[in-house]
């Protein structure tokens, strides 16, 4: 990589993470980016994927305050992240690389349509009677968002927040800090995975990773602040431009 595209990678990382922590996605900006430099989609798939664990962290404790009191959830709910991660670290790793482009396309399509239909969502969420326990249909939902964010994780935060609050009586941003919880174990449990078996990009991990510690502790801290329509402009592009990469290479 040139200086100037270490330079974009970086800013990508410090992007993606304050996204993944406000509302998820963060991959939208990160894995473009990466296709952007020269990375192979999938060496820059499980690059973006290690490089972003970092900024999970960073990001689930800026959140701890309203972490408190959901041990017992966490704990229930965790299983089914694990086991949906390596899942869909298996599909990545097995499946040939022409289906990943067309199979990541369509995710990104999905993501994309999630962050434009976000502020409806939240409304809805806001309004729906929400149950007091998630119940198996959480679980099953959190396994499949685990399947997903193990295969390609733009959107998985999306997908987590709306079934734990359609699903779930709590406050949004009590949600919002499980959310990262479960996110991160996803991103986690997948990179120890490719750390160990896939061909990663070293340095577009180093340069991720560094950007997203600094992102998920400004996201935790000032995200709320940001123009949220500028930003899904801003993400839905970038998703529409990863889309036309993927599939003209």
């Amino acid at each position: 990589m040139t200086p100037w595209e270490m330079a974009a990678v970086l800013a990508a990382g410090v992007a993606g993470g304050a996204i993944n922590t406000v509302v998820g996605s963060g991959s939208l900006i990160t894995f473009p980016t990466l296709l952007a430099v020269g990375l192979p989609p999938i060496t820059a798939n499980v690059s973006n994927n290690i490089g972003l664990v970092p900024g999970g962290f960073t990001g689930v404790m800026g959140y701890r305050p309203e972490l408190k009191g959901q041990r017992e959830r966490l704990l229930t709910l965790a299983p089914a992240s694990v086991v949906g991660s390596l899942i869909g670290g298996f599909l990545l790793l097995n499946l040939p690389e022409s289906s990943f482009n067309v199979i990541v396309s369509v995710l990104i399509a999905v993501s994309c349509a999630l962050v434009m239909i976000q502020p409806r969502l939240s409304r809805l969420l806001t309004a729906h009677p929400a149950r007091e326990h998630g119940g198996p249909w959480l679980w099953l939902g959190t396994l499949a968002a685990g399947t997903y964010g193990g295969y390609f994780g733009a959107g998985q935060g999306i997908m987590l927040l709306g079934l734990m609050g359609i699903l779930l009586a709590d406050d949004l941003q009590r949600l919002n800090a499980a959310k990262n919880v479960l996110a991160l174990l996803v991103n986690s449990v997948a990179a120890v995975l490719y750390a160990l078996v896939a061909d990663v990009d070293w340095l577009a991990v180093l340069l991720v990773a560094l950007g997203s510690m600094a992102g998920g502790f400004l996201g935790a801290k000032v995200g709320r602040r940001l123009p949220a329509p500028a930003l899904r402009a801003v993400i839905v592009c970038i998703g529409a431009l990863a889309i036309v990469k993927l599939l003209t290479d």
